[in-house]
């Protein structure tokens, strides 16, 4: 775990920047976490705004691909469309009054000209994912640029409040026009600050519209912040005690859009001057690496087993050598109580999204199943990922999902093994050298060479003159050819060649 070098328990922030790489910490209570990280070469999209033109149209999935200037064309489905007529809720009304559904035959074209936003990054081989709802972020609000209407973050509690900001809001808004959402960190503000950011946000958007009008063809109209002014805009809170960073460009390059946007965090910015290097000394790097493993041990002696594929994650929850001190029941329950705890944290530490599957203990109390529910969405409450849980099924899983929009961190740190493809695992030399075998059968049908030499990694050719000795010396009898092996010490173990002499 990341242990704290200082007394007091709020929560930090501890950024590491390198020429071509910054990576984020959230530490709280002295436990790490999340961690973010940004790459010169590979800097998210989310957020950023694009003049694109439609490539491809697609009715049977209500869809079309949208070249933005990526590699890979970008999505946007039909819901995320906004058509230029009156809408209720995604439904246009015809002359009566009368809702329908519109196809997105009916809303773009191929060639056509759009204005979107991205809502989710590239991830694997699926492109980035698109909308025409254009929005823009701040420290307080977020505007929206099709709408007119005022809303308040559900996170904020207390009707006062919220009635409160939102006819701050409204006032404002006869100056400004435009629609806006309330954000949690507006709890409490003054009404100057949320008039300076509604005027920051309404030049914004004109200096987006003045470009759009500029370029004729694709191009890049906006760039969401850099992850470390990022951090300032959407992690910063009360609950935040220090933000520390290891470079001193960057911390000041903070302390300025701090002055500017977030003076109350001017004097929570601190530079680590430090010789050691700060992801060490908290030991966020020990994390990072233990996030990347698939097994995730609990102090109880039980242990969770994540599994990460395209499709979906799966978590499983073993009792390992917890054995506890009352009863089976029991002992599977406190076990699943911890899993739960360690479960919340994975999904933020690794960044884990779609859908999930937990494989808790089976427990034949009710009344415990639905206490491991109720932690798993209480630990669940700081993430600010979007999640949803559902009832333990028939087969004794809980099915949820969290709102995916940026790669995992095992899809940022590392790639598919070359030698297994991604798979997991890979053939034993008993299994190549029988692949051998049937290859030179083959080849024996279709030549007829004067003798074989077969190229393989040196544990292969090891069974093929051992053990499988007397199977070689049966092959080279019935085809009549001679067989040599050739040991390759680059060669991986299922890697080999058949070379005809």
């Amino acid at each position: 775990m990341a242990t704290r070098t200082e007394g007091g328990t709020g929560d930090e922030i501890l950024i590491n920047v390198t020429p071509r790489e910054t990576r984020v910490a959230v530490v709280e209570n002295g436990v790490l976490q999340e961690i973010l990280i940004e790459r010169v070469g590979k800097r998210g999209l989310v957020g950023n705004i694009y003049k694109g033109r439609v490539c491809r149209v697609l009715p049977g999935m209500e869809a079309a691909f949208v070249d933005i200037g990526l590699e890979r064309a970008a999505f946007l489905h039909v819901s995320d469309i906004r058509p230029e007529i009156l809408q209720n809720n995604g439904a246009a009304t015809n002359g009566n009054g009368e809702r329908f559904s519109l196809a997105v035959t009916d809303l773009v074209h191929e060639g056509q000209n759009l204005v979107v936003q991205v809502i989710k990054d590239p991830i694997g081989t699926k492109g980035a994912r698109l909308t025409t709802h254009v929005t823009l972020p701040s420290r307080f609000l977020v505007f929206l640029a099709d709408s007119d209407v005022a809303g308040v973050s559900v996170k904020i509690d207390g009707e006062r409040e919220r009635q409160r900001l939102k006819e701050m809001v409204n006032a404002f808004r006869a100056e400004f026009g435009g629609g806006y959402i309330v954000r949690t960190a507006a709890e409490g503000a003054e009404s100057w600050a949320l008039r300076a950011d509604m005027q920051f946000l309404r030049r914004l958007w004109s200096s987006i519209q003045e470009r759009i009008h500029e370029v004729a063809g694709v191009a890049t109209l906006y760039e969401d912040l850099p992850l470390v002014l990022r951090v300032l805009r959407d992690f910063i809170g009360d609950g935040v005690e220090k933000v520390r960073i290891d470079s001193r460009e960057t911390c000041q390059r903070m302390l300025e859009f701090a002055e500017k946007f977030v003076p109350e965090m001017v004097p929570r910015l601190e530079h680590y001057p430090g010789e050691r290097p700060i992801f060490e000394l908290y030991g966020i790097e020990d994390e990072i690496q233990r996030a990347l493993g698939k097994k995730v041990p609990l102090k109880s002696g039980g242990y969770l087993v994540v599994d990460q594929t395209e499709a979906m994650t799966t978590i499983d929850v073993n009792t390992g050598a917890y054995v506890g001190h009352r009863n089976l029941e029991e002992t599977i329950f406190k076990t699943n109580l911890e899993a739960a705890a360690a479960i919340a944290r994975q999904l933020r530490l690794r960044n884990l999204g779609g859908i999930i599957i937990l494989d808790f203990i089976d427990m034949a109390s009710e009344e415990h199943r639905q206490a491991v529910l109720k932690a798993l969405e209480k630990h669940l409450e700081k993430d600010r990922a979007k999640s949803h849980v559902s009832q333990v099924s028939p087969l004794g899983l809980v099915e949820m999902t969290r709102k995916r929009t940026r790669e995992s961190l095992e899809q940022v740190l590392c790639e598919p093994c070359p030698l297994c493809s991604g798979r997991g695992s890979i053939k034993t030399a008993e299994t190549v050298s029988y692949e051998i075998f049937r290859e030179l059968l083959r080849e024996t049908r279709q030549y007829a060479p004067r003798q074989f030499v077969v190229l393989a990694a040196p544990e292969v050719v090891d069974v093929m003159l051992d053990e499988e000795s007397a199977s070689v010396a049966q092959l080279e009898a019935f085809i009549g050819i001679p067989i040599k092996f050739q040991a390759e010490a680059l060669y991986s173990r299922e890697q080999y060649d058949v070379v005809l002499m």
